[in-house]
């Protein structure tokens, strides 16, 4: 079976009611893509932003008529908008397997010389590294974003043996389970969203990770446990608002790995941290930003 793809670049303002317009016309799916590689950076609470310049692409049954599915497109978008429609990029595709298209696209992932993230399709390329089993494209994190790809890589390069470890905004757990398979002794998720606590709990049994080396909490039913390692893959303004907070639960001597911070947010963040820790320089992978520190003695 053959598809026909429509491709309309849009802004946000359009984006969804493209979208509405490319389902009614019989889409069998409707996408939105970066149509200027822009990134996305902090949105504000409680929104979902879109690039200044969106791709909507729709896929149809290549039985439809692609000159009556354009003129449909077109002629609903002005009826809506009394504006005409952009240009309409149409293929058509040739039939493929695209969950295995997609498999391919995703290989093990080395960070360091211990650590590696294995899709569940692939046999891990060294058996005896430490093989951290996640799939591509969980929503709460998968290691190849900047800001987790530093936390592995700082990870993979400490001797956190017998530690116990807090990772701050869990998500899947990545940043917990890689310590665990490091050999840490115990970690604490938090998260506020309890969708990502039960992803972390999955992933963690995938990894046949026992259930007591692995405690996930809400941020209001944690407890004020010492560790020797903060690890806290957020965002920079709720870091620089949980500095206190997180600086307690640190003991004399151990370690806080903080990311998801831009380059222009770094010496913020810092200066809410150096009342506790004396803090190294910012690593840096394109954008992004890890800080790492040690806490002083009380």
């Amino acid at each position: 079976m053959r598809w026909i793809q429509m491709r309309v670049p849009t802004d946000p303002e359009h984006a969804e009611l493209l979208e509405d317009i490319l389902m009614e016309a019989g889409a069998e799916a409707v996408t939105m893509e970066d149509a200027a590689d822009q990134p996305l950076y902090e949105p504000d609470p409680g929104t979902t932003p879109l690039w200044g310049q969106t791709r909507v692409t729709g896929l149809f049954n290549a039985d439809a008529s692609i000159d009556s599915l354009q003129a449909m497109v077109a002629t609903a978008y002005h009826q809506q908008t009394q504006e005409e429609l952009g240009e309409i990029d149409v293929e058509l595709l040739e039939d493929k397997d695209w969950e295995r298209a997609w498999m391919e696209d995703f290989k093990p992932l080395s960070f360091g010389d211990r650590l590696w993230i294995v899709p569940s399709w692939h046999d891990a390329p060294d058996p005896h590294a430490a093989n951290l089993l996640l799939d591509p494209g969980l929503a709460f994190g998968t290691g190849t974003h900047p800001t987790t790809a530093l936390c592995l890589e700082w990870l993979d390069g400490q001797d956190v043996e017998d530690n116990q470890v807090i990772d701050y905004g869990c998500g899947s757990g990545i940043l917990g389970l890689a310590a665990l398979l490091l050999g840490a002794k115990h970690v604490i998720g938090v998260d506020t969203d309890p969708q990502a606590l039960e992803a972390s709990r999955d992933n963690a049994r995938r990894n046949q990770i026992e259930d007591p080396r692995m405690d996930l909490y809400l941020p209001d039913q944690e407890p004020d446990t010492q560790t020797d390692v903060m690890l806290a893959n957020i965002l920079a303004q709720p870091l620089i608002g949980l500095a206190s907070k997180l600086a307690s639960r640190v003991r004399d001597g151990g370690d806080i790995v903080l990311s998801g911070i831009l380059s222009t947010q770094a010496r913020d963040v810092m200066d809410a941290y150096e009342p506790w820790f004396a803090m190294d320089e910012p690593a840096q992978r394109e954008d992004w930003i890890r800080l790492t520190g040690r806490r002083r003695n009380r």
